[in-house]
């Protein structure tokens, strides 16, 4: 209905699982990387529990679209059944005939006996079988012990079932039952899908418009975003229902923005929920009871209302602001409308918080970043201006001495590699280490600094022997994205290898990510090419990189990192 009003070709925020949609935060590439796994682990359950609307069907819907050609899938989506209707369904899912033979009634045994010769012609031809049980918290007891005797079925090599269960949280409660402690022990994969942070729900709603064709201003304003993951808890589904419905009221009345007060009205609509309870106690209180400044009080509210969100310690409070900070960074693109003042916003409470002691406690945050960008640029001229010397400074955190000429040639001679790309700081800090950053003053100038810290919403650089404390908002002016930093290449690797390389660089491969999975080492006869590059893909679904199985820098930075090889890191967050 409100489609052609805010210029978009289809609804955005439909709660079917349609994987178009799908958001892939790091938890769910997380998620969608272990039932990828679990495809060539050998056999035995794969587990994914989360919430409610949290994304695991559309997850799953995604992973179908990415099993191998060489596997047979089985989903069963009502698992409400006895162990002879399950037993029927998953035949009925492979196409597998049966019939019954003899007197009397059908057994569990005119099933099984087709399925067992199905499983094992398929291994004998390169085929791999996977049930998929969604919903999986509805099952009885008796029909989990019949899939474990499922998985009984075996080679010297591998099981020839891999089950994966899909349900909600009580799934995992099931599994720690003492009568299904068999069962457990054949969980080789399991994963906990979170809800969205702040700053990832703001991701979410700007991804949702953008796959439905927005390509203007988005209608959401940050202060109403905010106020979503508030109502939401971060949970896709309602996420979805909360967007909608605001949507159309921002339709219905004639508004081309959704601010706070229209979110605020569909929540009460969607949820059948007054305003929160931490807000109305905190609203019957006077002020001057509580003997508190508004700059106090705006703080004490971002508490509770982080508190009562189930915000972790880093998000919660004053410091939610730096998941919106981050998101901000991370995508500079100007959304094409001025953000709305709501009341105390929790980038205002930050704001406060980071301003020096004597300044006014109203202050907004517009006004501390123009403030923190002013200082910025003023000690713009105690950067670094030649590059070579930029190199040189990152090089001394490696224990690297580099003569004149080129730093990145000076540097290969110790199996350490340059790398330059246009990133965001989202991605630096899950890169974790430290590295050079093009700076752009007036008229032109560029200078360089060694970016060495990511904490709250704060970066630290260094140049010219002196160190810059920084605010990202005050950073992401002067910065368009320029990184470089060092990374440390196995023995043998050549930057025109893209696959696994040589016999050495794929043994060192499947090592480390034996490592960083937390694994034995592989033998030399499971390091097959086609299973290197499988988990090289399912590494890098889970460490938000495109899941191509090729062997770049960036898959060797993360799989460093992972594995525990000895390289910078940024400073820990403080």
């Amino acid at each position: 209905m409100y489609q052609q009003f805010f210029g978009l070709k289809q609804a955005p925020f439909s709660i079917a699982p349609d994987p178009r949609y799908l958001f892939m935060s790091e938890r769910h590439r997380e998620a969608l990387a272990h039932l990828l796994y679990g495809v060539g682990g050998g056999g035995g359950f794969v587990l994914l529990t989360g919430e409610i609307g949290a994304g695991k069907t559309t997850v799953c819907r995604c992973f179908l679209e990415q099993i191998p050609r060489r596997c047979n899938v089985a989903y069963i989506f009502n698992p409400k059944l006895t162990v002879a209707e399950l037993l029927k369904s998953v035949c009925d899912e492979f196409h597998i005939p049966y019939e019954h033979r003899g007197p009397g009634v059908p057994t569990v045994k005119d099933h099984l006996d087709p399925l067992n010769k199905f499983l094992l012609d398929t291994h004998a031809v390169g085929q791999n079988n996977v049930l998929i049980i969604d919903e999986a918290q509805s099952l009885s007891a008796d029909v989990l012990e019949q899939l474990r005797l499922l998985t009984n079925l075996e080679t010297n090599e591998r099981k020839l079932l891999q089950i994966v269960l899909i349900g909600q949280p009580e799934l995992r409660t099931m599994l720690a039952r003492p009568e299904l402690e068999q069962l457990a022990q054949r969980v080789i994969a399991r994963f906990h899908l979170e809800a969205l942070s702040q700053a990832e729900t703001v991701q979410y709603i700007r991804h949702r418009l953008a796959v439905a064709g927005m390509t203007g201003g988005h209608p959401f304003d940050r202060p109403a975003m905010r106020r979503v993951h508030h109502w939401t808890r971060g949970v896709p589904r309602r996420i979805n229902l909360l967007c909608d419905r605001a949507l159309l009221g921002a339709y219905a009345t004639g508004k081309g923005d959704v601010g706070v007060e229209i979110v605020d009205k569909a929540a009460r609509e969607v949820f059948d929920q007054a305003e929160p309870a931490a807000r109305q106690r905190f609203g019957r209180r006077p002020m001057a009871v509580l003997g508190l400044g508004a700059a106090l009080g705006g703080a004490l509210l971002g508490v509770m209302l982080a508190a009562v969100n189930g915000g972790t310690p880093r998000e919660s409070g004053a410091l939610s602001a730096v998941a919106a900070v981050s998101a901000l960074a991370a995508d500079r693109a100007p959304t094409g409308r001025a953000p709305r003042a709501s009341g105390v916003s929790p980038s205002g409470v930050m704001a406060r918080s980071a301003a020096p002691s004597g300044a006014a406690s109203a202050s907004t945050a517009p006004a501390s970043a123009a403030s923190a960008s002013a200082d910025l640029n003023a000690a713009f001229d105690a950067l670094i201006d030649d590059e070579k010397e930029a190199w040189r400074l990152l090089a001394a955190a490696w224990s690297l001495q580099l003569d004149d000429g080129d730093p990145c040639r000076l540097a290969q001679r110790r199996q350490v590699q340059c790398f330059r790309s246009s990133t965001s700081l989202a991605l630096i800090r899950q890169l974790d280490r430290p590295g050079i950053v093009s700076l752009h003053g007036d008229q032109g100038r560029v200078a360089y600094a060694l970016l060495t810290g990511l904490h709250g919403t704060n970066a630290t650089l260094r140049a010219g022997g002196r160190t810059f404390d920084v605010p990202l908002a005050s950073l992401v002016t002067l910065w368009r994205g320029d990184f470089a930093t060092f990374w440390r290449a196995p023995e043998g690797w050549r930057s025109d290898i893209m696959g696994s390389g040589s016999a050495p660089v794929a043994e060192w491969l499947s090592t480390q990510l034996a490592r960083a999975q937390g694994q034995p080492a592989p033998g030399r006869n499971e390091a097959t090419e086609g299973a290197l590059r499988s988990r090289i893909a399912a590494f890098q679904l889970a460490q938000g990189l495109k899941p191509d199985g090729l062997v770049g820098p960036m898959t060797l930075m993360q799989l460093n990192r992972a594995s525990g090889v000895d390289e910078p890191r940024l400073d820990a967050q403080r």
